[in-house]
């Protein structure tokens, strides 16, 4: 079974979902601001993804632009960035699918449909 963290109000995350629903791909779901990922899991997810730190932050949110994290993340640590992604679901990037070997980041389908088939 896969976790699909999400922001309900996101269209995004709704794409993302009814695509998950219409292939029949089961999943545990999960709100990323009643339930924000902790740094233990973003830690695990970061490094199951093999994917840059700075994809799991949502660059497009408000509260990334209002915080300024263009011009800070480059000069904090790791550490640092993750410690502040577990803060606020907001600033995360959404919808995350977790799964045992892998984690995917924001919806794109074509990276879906490789890793989750039709």
């Amino acid at each position: 079974m896969i976790l699909f963290v999400e922001y309900p109000k996101c269209s995004t995350c709704q794409k993302a979902k009814k695509w998950l629903d219409e292939r029949k791909i089961r999943y545990e779901d999960r709100h990323i601001v009643e339930k924000n990922p902790t740094q233990e899991e973003l830690t695990l997810w970061v490094k199951r993804s093999g994917l840059p730190l700075k994809r799991f932050f949502n660059t497009s949110g408000m509260k990334y632009k209002e915080l300024n994290l263009k011009e800070k993340l480059p000069g904090m640590r790791e550490e640092e960035q993750i410690a502040l992604l577990a803060t606020d679901g907001m600033l995360v990037k959404r919808p995350l699918i977790v799964a045992e070997d892998y984690v995917l980041t924001g919806f794109r389908e074509k990276e879906w449909e490789e890793k989750l088939g039709s």
